[in-house]
């Protein structure tokens, strides 16, 4: 008996190291710690190809190169979630947005926060191990429309490799916290950022950037992980004729792109073209494609980019290249000579799915302009294409090629005349993950019903040196002043989590969010949908019915989306916590109930199957009373500040002066009282380390007098009104 169970033994272990042989897809090549192999950079690469034999991880951004967001995870399900609690907890040292998708490798999480840090922690007990801060200089904080916010890193043989605001790319030691290396991927001197994470695909980290509202030309670049030397870099808008890049895109861009554009669209007149590539990819290895979302144009308004006419590629396009060269292969242009904002860096989903009884190899995107697309990932043939939320600017689309039927009044460039649109400039959907359930058949999509006011300049357009140029009126975005009027327009801000069927291209099923603004989403095999809320819950659906069976409390909006992993057994779900971004930013009061908030906290928060632990009590901010100073300037210095305010401060401070609480609120700063102070902040930048650079290069001290006066007069206001 001893003999037998001493083989038995034997035969355990054996089938053991090889179970461990096989998941790390190593063969006879050696590990390091962390269980990748050391073959020149492919086998952590068969690791994300083979996701699904090592459910246990969270190995890559979309967990695998298809970008699905589902883990065939299922200890946690439907039948269970709601004993999930608190497992642990960890409070980050940084309350802007976070907007970062944890990655999982062996036990150990690497997740990423405002200010471009990255941490690293024991999946288990949430101890932090090490924490990464690139120490970015506050004054980039101008350069990045959405908050100083990060959305993950990307991890390949024991490295692991974060995109920063000032546009570094760093490769950081995974065991001990230590750079590697660090590559600048862009002109530090133009209005380039980066927030998106990277992906490794074939030994290349690739990387895009942002800054399209800021006047940028858009490109995606490739960098080898060991040393950071560029592979390739490929431009997605054309620039200056007769000027060659010396990059991947160089035949293409004279092919195809450069005759889509008018007018002086490659120098500061035209915006340089924007076109940036800021978050989605994927990558399909069996055809060795690369897929790229790319953003809008810049300037927004087409007649000031490109005269008014042309399709301008590859605004607003996706782009398949070939990983290891950066060759061009296809492309699908969503919004043709984009003038909305209407980006398709939206999240991409590759998956097999029937269609017309035939198996078809797809690519799956929801882009800002309201359309969900179907298309054959290996030609970019369009398949099929629905509106999933509510679409004006636009008939249908054409059933061969997919090019939507403009509605002659969306064209304001050439109208001459205001258009509110829908979706706004916010999108259908933004930037929060959506995710493919293989096993329901549905893609859940976070869904956003707001429309948009699109409004011509009445005067000369001119781009400013510092902050954003959109070539329109970005007076017209605010919401009523008074309040009365802001409720009753807020309440018409609608959010959804839709379950979206994209073989029939309809809804299976929706879920009210808290807010129009909502956040990324997980979906597994336990038949669940995670995902959290501008209210700050993190909550769970039956995936198949879209009932809520789990909310958890976790005191700060939620906008990142979850992930879930095992160890030893058992099973997590990890989200990070924080609010900021273009919602928390500009969004005015939303965070706030009467006078006061809950201070936003951001963290790291762990769940598990009988999890006990608890938050903290949640911290509340209130705004003291109004007392402004006497009112100066005339009603038209007023006005004329009011211009400039809405122009050039409200992104950070909040539309109407009104702040979330994450930048200051003026109308309660007592630096309004003060010219010369003001003036010192404004316009020479004394509080730049904060992100508050000098504004003198595009105003007056005339101009930031008036920015004080209108200040004074909302403070004015609000105090007459009660608030």
């Amino acid at each position: 008996m001893e003999g037998g169970m001493t083989k038995l033994r034997q035969m355990c272990w054996i089938a053991v190291a090889a179970s461990a042989l096989a998941v790390s897809g190593c063969g006879s090549q050696s590990n390091d710690r962390f269980g990748s192999t050391r073959d020149g950079g492919q086998g952590f690469g068969e690791r994300i190809v083979k996701a699904d034999g090592e459910p246990q991880n969270w190995l890559s951004h979309g967990r695998g190169y298809d970008e699905t967001r589902y883990s065939p995870l299922k200890d946690i399900n439907s039948d269970n979630v709601a004993q999930l609690g608190l497992q642990w907890s960890y409070d980050l040292d940084t309350n802007r947005g976070q907007e970062a998708t944890p990655l999982v490798v062996d036990g150990k999480i690497f997740t990423t926060s405002a200010w471009s840090k990255v941490q690293a922690f024991d999946a288990v007990s949430g101890k932090l191990l090490w924490q990464f801060d690139p120490q970015v200089p506050g004054k980039f904080a101008v350069k990045a429309c959405c908050d100083v916010v990060n959305r993950g890193a990307a991890y390949w043989e024991g490295k692991v490799f974060v995109g920063t605001i000032d546009g570094r790319l760093i490769a950081i030691d995974a065991a001990t916290g230590k750079q590697l290396w660090s590559t600048v991927t862009v002109d530090q001197t133009k209005n380039y950022t980066i927030t998106g994470a990277p992906r490794v695909v074939k030994g290349n980290v690739i990387i895009g950037n942002g800054g399209a509202e800021y006047g940028v030309r858009g490109y995606v670049s490739a960098y080898d992980v060991n040393t950071g030397k560029m592979s390739w870099r490929f431009y997605t808008v054309p620039g200056k004729p007769g000027v060659k890049d010396g990059a991947a895109s160089d035949a293409v861009i004279e092919k195809l792109s450069r005759p889509t554009w008018a007018g002086n669209y490659w120098d500061d007149a035209g915006g340089y073209g924007g076109g940036t590539v800021w978050d989605s990819m994927a990558y399909d290895p069996k055809l060795d494609l690369l897929y790229i979302g790319v953003g809008n144009g810049s300037y927004w308004n087409k007649a000031y980019r490109s005269a008014g006419k042309g399709d301008n590629l590859f605004v607003s396009s996706i782009v398949a290249l070939r990983p290891s060269t950066g060759e061009y292969v296809w492309h699908f242009q969503t919004t043709p000579g984009d003038s909305w904002d209407y980006t398709a860096t939206q999240h991409i989903i590759l998956a097999d799915l029937q269609i017309a009884g035939k198996l078809r190899k797809v690519l799956m995107q929801a882009p800002k302009n309201g359309y969900f697309y179907v298309l054959d990932r290996e030609t970019g043939q369009f398949i099929s294409g629905k509106p999933y939320t509510g679409v004006n600017w636009s008939t249908g689309l054409d059933p061969k090629s997919g090019r939507p039927n403009f509605k002659p009044e969306a064209l304001y460039y050439q109208t001459k005349k205001t258009w509110v649109a829908l979706p706004g400039m916010l999108g259908g959907h933004n930037w929060p993950p959506m995710a493919f359930n293989r096993d329901t058949g549905l893609v859940y999509i976070p869904v956003m019903n707001l429309g948009g006011v699109y409004k011509p300049l009445n005067t000369a357009f001119k781009p400013q040196k510092v902050g954003m140029n959109l070539g329109v009126d970005p007076g017209a975005f605010n919401l009523p002043s008074d309040g009365k009027g802001r409720h009753d327009t807020r309440a018409t801000l609608k959010g959804y989590l839709v379950a979206w069927d994209p073989v029939k291209q309809r809804e299976a099923w929706r879920a009210d969010a808290a807010s129009y603004f909502n956040g990324g989403v997980l979906t597994t095999a336990g038949n669940l949908v995670f995902q959290g809320d501008n209210d700050g819950f993190l909550n769970a659906y039956d995936a198949r019915s879209g009932k809520k069976l789990w909310s958890f409390d976790a005191q700060s909006a939620i906008m990142a989306a979850p992930v879930t992993y095992s160890v030893a057994g058992k099973q997590y779900v990890t989200v990070l916590v924080g609010y900021g971004g273009t919602s928390g930013m500009s969004a005015g009061e939303a965070n706030w109930k009467g006078n006061q908030a809950r201070r936003n906290k951001s963290r790291v928060l762990t769940f598990a199957i009988g999890g006990t632990g608890k938050l903290t009590a949640p911290e509340f901010v209130a705004l003291s009373k109004l007392d402004p100073p006497p009112q100066i300037g005339t009603p038209q210095d007023i006005k004329v500040g009011q211009t400039f305010f809405t122009r050039s401060c409200q992104i950070c401070h909040g539309g109407d002066a009104r702040s979330s609480g994450i930048a200051p609120d003026l109308r309660h700063s007592g630096v309004i009282a003060d010219k010369d102070a003001f003036y010192q902040v404004v316009g020479e930048g004394a509080l730049e380390a904060n992100g508050m650079v000098a504004f003198k290069a595009d105003y007056t001290t005339q101009d930031i007098e008036n920015i004080r006066a209108w200040l004074i007069s909302r403070a004015r206001q609000d105090q007459k009104d009660g608030e």
